[in-house]
C-alpha cells in the first residue's frame, strides 16, 4: 500500500538488516528503522514499533534470522525463540511463526541455517500478503451486496488497526475496503479512535487517507448511536486470536461493538488469515490477555505548537489505571468470519468446512 504516493511493505530484509516502519511515530513522522539483533526485534514487538498479529509474527520470524546472524548456535536460537514468544502473549501469530521457523530449522546443518531461515521468513511474509489479498476479495462480496441493494455509499465501521500496517500488505479488515474502493464502490469508514494507543486514529485513518478513502474518526463510544441511526451498514474488525469454536479475541472494545451491532441488527464480521486461528485452546478464559503499562492510559502523545512530538499526562497523578489490551467477543455475536479460503459462520463447524 502507499505512503506519500510510494508503495511500501511493513517489513523487509536488506543487507542482513530487518527494515520496519516505526509505527509509534505515525502519523506525525514516517521513520524506517533498522533491526540488527534479535533483541531489537523483541523490543520492536514489545514497544509496538511493529504491531498487529500477522506483522508481529513476521517480525518474530525475521528475529530468528537476526539471531542466526548474531550467533549461529542452537542453544542461542532456542533461547531467542522463547524470548520472542514471551514478548507479547495474546496474538497467536507470534508463536505460530516462531514454531514454524524452529520446525523448519530443526536438524539443519549450521552452514545452511541462515539461508533456510531467510527463505522461510520471506515465505511467511509472501503467504500473508496472498492471504490478506484473498480476504479482501472474499469480503468484497459483502460490500458489493450492500451496495447493490443500497445504491449509495456503504458505511463501514472498524475498530483499532487491522489495516496493512498490521500485516505485510492489504490488511485484514481493511482489505475488503481497499478492494471495494479499487472497484469503484463508494465507501466511507467510521474509524474508532481506539484508546488508549489510538491505533484507529493514528494508523487506520492515516492509511485510509493515503489511499484517498473517505473516513471519519469517532470516539470509541460513538458506534452505538451511529448504528441506532442506521448510519452503519456493516462492521468489519480484525482479530489477534480466534478459537476453533469462533470466539474472537481482539483489541479492547471490540466486544462492546459486537453487542451494539447485535442489538441493532448490523452485520458484524471478523477478518483473519488462518495463522490467527487457535485450534488448541477450547475455552476463551484460557487465552492470555495482555495487560500493558498503565501509562498508555494516563499519558498521551501529540504535536505541540513547535511541531515536535510531546508526551503529556492527562490523568490525576494519584489515580490508578488498568490497561487490558484485549477482550473476547463470543461467537454468537459474530455474523461470520472472512478468511483467505472464504466466509464461514463463527463456529467449529463453519471453520472445519474451510479447513479440513
Amino acid at each position: 500500500m502507499k505512503i506519500n504516493g510510494k508503495e511500501y511493505r511493513t517489513i523487509w530484509f536488506e543487507n542482513k538488516v530487518v527494515k520496519i516502519i516505526d509505527q509509534t511515530k505515525l502519523p506525525h513522522q514516517f521513520i524506517i528503522k533498522d533491526l540488527k539483533t534479535v533483541k531489537d526485534a523483541i523490543n520492536a514487538i514489545k514497544v509496538m514499533e511493529v504491531r498487529g498479529a500477522p506483522l508481529i509474527g513476521a517480525t518474530a520470524a525475521y528475529g530468528l534470522v537476526l539471531a542466526i546472524i548474531e550467533n549461529n548456535d542452537q542453544s542461542f536460537l532456542k533461547k531467542s525463540s522463547e524470548d520472542l514468544i514471551m514478548s507479547r502473549p495474546t496474538a497467536i501469530n507470534l508463536k505460530w511463526a516462531v514454531d514454524r521457523m524452529m520446525k523448519k530449522l530443526s536438524g539443519v546443518n549450521s552452514n545452511e541455517k541462515l539461508n533456510i531461515a531467510i527463505k522461510e521468513a520471506q515465505e511467511i511474509c509472501e503467504e500473508d500478503i496472498k492471504f490478506c489479498e484473498n480476504i479482501g476479495l472474499n469480503g468484497l462480496k459483502l460490500i458489493q451486496e450492500i451496495y447493490n441493494k443500497k445504491k449509495s455509499t456503504v458505511n463501514i465501521l472498524t475498530h483499532c488497526n487491522a489495516g496493512w500496517l498490521a500485516t505485510i500488505n492489504w490488511g485484514t479488515a481493511t482489505s475488503p475496503i481497499y478492494h471495494a474502493h479499487k472497484k469503484g464502490i463508494p465507501v466511507h469508514v467510521w474509524v474508532d479512535e481506539t484508546r488508549p494507543r489510538n491505533q484507529g486514529a493514528n494508523l487506520t485513518s492515516y492509511e485510509l487517507n493515503e489511499e484517498e478513502i473517505p473516513n471519519t474518526i469517532i470516539a470509541d463510544n460513538t458506534g452505538g448511536i451511529l448504528m441506532q441511526r442506521a448510519e452503519v451498514d456493516i462492521c468489519i474488525v480484525g482479530t489477534d486470536r480466534t478459537l476453533a469454536n469462533g470466539d474472537v479475541c481482539n483489541k479492547i472494545g471490540t466486544y462492546l461493538k459486537a453487542l451494539a451491532a447485535n442489538d441493532n441488527k448490523v452485520p458484524f464480521y471478523v477478518a483473519l488469515p488462518s495463522s490467527t486461528i487457535d485450534w488448541d485452546i477450547k475455552n476463551f478464559k484460557d487465552i492470555p490477555i495482555e495487560e500493558r503499562n498503565s501509562e498508555e492510559l494516563s499519558y498521551i502523545e501529540g504535536l505541540d505548537e513547535n511541531n515536535s512530538l510531546k508526551k503529556i499526562q492527562i490523568y490525576p497523578k494519584k489515580s490508578k489505571a488498568m490497561n487490558l489490551a484485549f477482550d473476547i467477543t463470543p461467537a454468537k455475536y459474530v455474523t461470520g468470519l472472512i478468511t483467505e479460503k472464504g466466509i464461514c459462520e463463527a463456529s467449529e463447524k463453519g471453520l472445519k468446512k474451510l479447513y479440513k
